[in-house]
């Protein structure tokens, strides 16, 4: 199939990029060349404004000439149920018969909390509650721009069983930086192996976790019953391994 846009099969596609040049027409016909090498045909810039002196902004049309199968698709399946907040208490209470300590935080230079907030505050969203709700968790909600060596320090403090990092900026890749640099930091403290390690924020997704060295990766459209009913089905599978 192709993409829709006036009728089936059109493969109409918009999109938007940055060129390190001055605007005008030589821009525009880059633009447009661009766009042609990424397999687009009957192109119209439909947008075109400086920023700055030295760079343009586009905003571009065109029909791709590629297709996709999605039955050929390998898809990974979601390997663990979606448990009420009872369901979760309870399995948490039967296995590891303590409350489940989480840490979580924002680090580097990511100052968004709104997304790890969602997660682990008692308010939660769109009606789902965070950790905080459960009553077999005990969460430290370290907040934006935390320290590595600082993260460290609160998961030996408080024997966390799991580490929640959250990420929104992305410029240079600075999430996925950020990701690695506490998970190095927990290694080198020894820690890395006893707490379950999640990363999580709208430009990962779950693929990468092997990657990062992350037990799991959560990406855009997480609800805190996702990440509560994970650390229940792992922490259950860890103790019964």
């Amino acid at each position: 199939m192709k993409p829709y846009g006036d009728w089936t099969d059109d493969g109409k596609v918009q999109m938007s990029f940055t060129l390190p040049m001055p605007e005008g027409e030589r821009a525009r016909q880059a633009a447009i060349a661009l766009a042609a090498k990424m397999g687009f045909e009957r192109i119209l810039v439909a947008h075109m404004v400086p920023m700055g002196p030295d760079f343009t902004y586009f905003v571009v049309y065109g029909s791709t000439t590629h297709s996709v199968d999605p039955d050929s698709l390998v898809v990974a399946e979601r390997e663990f149920p979606i448990l009420t907040p009872k369901e979760v208490d309870l399995k948490i209470r039967s296995t590891l018969k303590r409350p489940l300590v989480v840490v979580g935080a924002c680090t580097g230079t990511d100052a968004h909390t709104v997304g790890l907030d969602a997660i682990l505050s008692m308010k939660g969203f769109a009606g789902d509650k965070g950790l905080e709700y459960y009553q077999e968790m005990q969460v430290h909600n370290l907040g934006s721009q935390v320290d590595p060596e600082h993260i460290v320090e609160v998961v030996a403090e408080e024997g966390a069983d799991a580490v929640l990092i959250s990420q929104v900026v992305t410029q240079r890749d600075a999430h996925i930086h950020h990701l690695q640099e506490v998970r190095d930091a927990l290694a080198s403290a020894g820690l890395r192996e006893r707490v379950v390690l999640i990363g999580g924020g709208p430009r990962f997704s779950p693929e990468q976790a092997d990657e990062l060295g992350y037990d799991r990766i959560f990406s855009r459209g997480t609800k805190p019953s996702d990440v509560a009913s994970f650390l229940a089905w792992v922490i259950g599978s860890n103790e019964a391994a």
